[in-house]
């Protein structure tokens, strides 16, 4: 896979700067999001978070199972709190 890849569609980072922060001692996808943004876009890493992962893996020689998941943030827009309370019709 080239370098110049884009691993993040979202935010339009590539696999070497991944590689970069990985370098610089990102070992977790979080670390690497902190890096580079991976995965704080609108998809909110469905798309990459899973080849930011297998990088990693690459990277230290650990097994994809060791690499820590992403936390979770709440939605990327705003939600009226019916929808997520169920507001009553009245």
């Amino acid at each position: 896979m080239d370098n110049d890849i884009i691993i993040c569609r979202c935010q339009e980072v590539t696999k070497q700067e991944i590689l970069d922060a990985i370098a610089d001692g990102a070992v977790t996808v979080d670390g690497v999001k902190r890096r580079t943004r991976a995965g704080m876009g609108l998809c909110q890493g469905k798309t990459c978070q899973r080849l930011v992962a297998k990088l990693i893996a690459e990277q230290t020689g650990r097994p994809m199972a060791e690499i820590l998941p992403p936390t979770s943030r709440m939605p990327v827009r705003p939600v009226k709190i019916g929808i997520i309370g169920g507001a009553r019709d009245e």
